[in-house]
């Protein structure tokens, strides 16, 4: 089985179903299968596009991104999604190491895509405007990728550094897709929000794979502003399952006009859910709000908190079917319940490795497990919960702390929106913790006020030094705060 092979029995099922809503526009199973194979047919006849190549995919959300997804694996190639808000240099850079020579872009791309020929001659455009209304000459024949065979590329941004490429077989995939089915308890009549962007891999997964697979329909929102226009495309195309960032819920929860959502799960992902978020969500709509957990590496999905619970508040929930998760020391011994260290995974979805990367990818696998990087625990009920970062740890006089600890507690000050804690050098303690927060619209947020609440409830060593106010905090695409940016921002203001 390959992921070409299992959309061809998903589409041709039921052609005529919708698979994907778009605004008022609705596409059936029937418009993406020809789509499918068009892209097949032109990367194969026009571009040379033979079995193993890798084919970029440098798109905004659009419906086409589904039968390119799928017309690439169709092809026998491997599809490299590739982060849309990137500028040409970095993407020249994802396009030289995965040895890229076609990029399918649609029309907005011209001018950036004009600079990469620039630097990379023979690199080659498929538009997707030019796909519609077209047929395949004939039907390209079925892909004969293997399990084992390479599907995808993931660029992971690093801390420091270029990104490495995870590269996941369609294995890993359909792995990862059944296991997300089970603990979603997806069916077909299943209608997946998708607003988040399409090349993140909890979106490909969760957001297109899952629903195109088991013949669920897709809501690609087509505006995100206002805030408001989300809420009237779930209700007009009676959304079910939405998986979204934690801000995002955050904002719901705080919306001022009341709302009646159909949706029957809520699915946090993408950056860790502070309690008090799930406590708001909670208190205001009668859906299930899950938290899961995953990483590029691992296709990505590796935990869920359990649809019928127990929910743990601050808890990333339990393995989900063929996932093994642990909590190792720096030996590679494996920590009892409630001892700290490094949450580990093993399972069909881990990465066959860092594309042209050995090195890379012998620092993060030990014997089977592959090493997140992710500080966490588990209790006695098998439920995890990730304290932190390996690489955001701070230590004070020798003590570790925990950002993620802290900014739990600033969140529950009121009119905190968005909160953040790394870590600055200190020639007493070693290390002392820096915030950063930013308030909802209109609110002034008071430090001495803010500084005596976390005093209240965390060690004295525990509270910032100093807290900077800031209007909104630097967001990666996907909601998550970039700790990174803010590392600068610290000694700058040093």
């Amino acid at each position: 089985m390959n992921l070409a092979l299992a959309f061809a029995q998903s589409a041709q099922s039921d052609c005529s179903k919708t698979a994907l809503f778009w605004g008022d526009v609705r596409f059936s199973y029937g418009q993406f299968w020809q789509q499918t194979l068009v892209v097949a047919d032109r990367l194969q006849s026009s571009l040379g596009v033979k079995q193993g190549h890798r084919v970029g995919i440098w798109l905004r959300n659009c419906p086409q991104f589904v039968p390119v997804l799928f017309g690439i694996w169709q092809a026998g190639a491997v599809a490299v999604p590739i982060n849309n808000f990137l500028k040409p240099a970095e993407v020249e850079f994802i396009l030289a190491d995965a040895g890229i020579d076609v990029l399918i872009i649609d029309e907005s791309m011209k001018e950036g895509f004009a600079k990469l020929v620039a630097e990379r001659p023979g690199l080659k455009a498929l538009f997707v405007e030019s796909l519609d209304g077209q047929a395949a000459r004939e039907a390209a024949p079925m892909s004969a990728l293997a399990e084992k065979d390479m599907a995808l590329i993931i660029y992971t941004s690093g801390t420091t550094g270029h990104p490495k490429g995870a590269m996941l077989s369609h294995g890993n995939l359909l792995a990862n897709v059944e296991s997300c089915r089970q603990v979603l308890k997806a069916v077909g009549e299943d209608r997946f929000v998708v607003l988040l962007p399409m090349f993140h891999s909890f979106m490909l997964t969760v957001g297109l794979i899952l629903p195109m697979l088991i013949g669920g329909s897709i809501v690609l929102i087509k505006s995100l502003h206002p805030p408001k226009n989300i809420v009237m495309e779930i209700i007009q195309h009676g959304a079910t399952l939405l998986p979204a960032v934690p801000q995002f819920f955050r904002a719901l929860a705080h919306s001022a006009a009341p709302i009646n959502l159909p949706l029957r799960v809520c699915i946090s992902g993408g950056a860790p859910l502070p309690a008090e978020t799930l406590r708001e969500f909670t208190a205001r709509f009668p859906i299930p709000l899950l938290e899961g957990y995953g990483l590029s590496e691992a296709s990505p999905v590796v935990s869920f908190t359990p649809i019928r619970g127990p929910w743990k508040a601050g808890s990333i929930g339990v393995p989900i079917l063929g996932v093994e998760m642990s909590i190792q020391n720096d030996e590679g011994h494996l920590l009892p319940p409630h001892q700290t260290g490094e949450v580990c995974v093993r399972g069909a979805n881990v990465m066959m490795g860092y594309w042209n990367q050995p090195a890379a990818t012998a620092e993060v696998m030990r014997h089977g497990w592959l090493l997140t990087g992710d500080i966490g625990h588990c209790d006695e009920d098998g439920y995890y919960y990730i304290t932190d970062r390996k690489k955001d740890m701070l230590l004070v006089n020798g003590i570790n702390v925990y950002p993620r600890e802290i900014e739990e507690v600033l969140y529950k000050f009121p009119g905190v929106k968005e909160a953040a804690v790394i870590g600055i050098p200190d020639a007493r303690k070693g290390e002392q913790p820096l915030a950063f927060v930013a308030g909802h619209e209109g609110i002034q947020l008071d430090e001495k006020s803010l500084l005596g609440h976390l005093r209240e409830r965390l060690a004295e060593y525990k509270v910032p030094r100093k807290v900077i106010f800031m209007a909104a905090l630097p967001n990666n695409a996907t909601g998550k705060i970039l700790k990174t940016e803010l590392r600068k921002m610290a000694k700058t203001a040093a």
